[in-house]
């Protein structure tokens, strides 16, 4: 049986554009798009966790507004469970520190990127939002 692994994804707004990150080269999935975020931790809401991750990986602070979406994908390493959230940058600009890329693209240009395959049920409800 394959581990269930529970992670938190932030589609963070900014100017009607949304940032896309590139994971590392060195990283499972290496160098697919996703919504950044991370794997939600012992004791934290999915809430708390995408604001502590995006601080981490990030270092900017975002305001978590409305769930997006929830996605399970099988993937060899394990299931992820990817929840999804609308948010809004309020402090700061992203610093890579584990992305090897960040770029902020309208919803219409998402598609340009080859994301993580658990990242692409977020786009298309984002695309059926318009």
């Amino acid at each position: 049986m394959k581990k269930e692994i529970f992670v938190v994804g932030a589609v963070i707004q900014s100017n009607e554009l949304i940032l896309c990150a590139q994971r590392g080269p060195d990283k499972s999935l290496p160098l697919m798009w996703e919504f950044p975020g991370g794997k939600i931790e012992s004791g934290e809401t999915a809430r708390q966790a995408l604001e502590r991750e995006i601080q981490e990986e990030l270092r900017c602070q975002i305001e978590v507004l409305d769930e997006l979406t929830t996605t399970r994908y099988e993937y060899d390493f394990g299931i992820v469970n990817l929840t999804t959230f609308n948010c809004k940058l309020i402090k700061g600009e992203p610093v890579l520190t584990e992305h090897k890329a960040v770029k902020w693209l309208p919803i219409s240009e998402l598609n340009s990127l080859e994301w993580a395959p658990a990242d692409i049920p977020t786009i298309h409800v984002l695309q059926n939002i318009l």
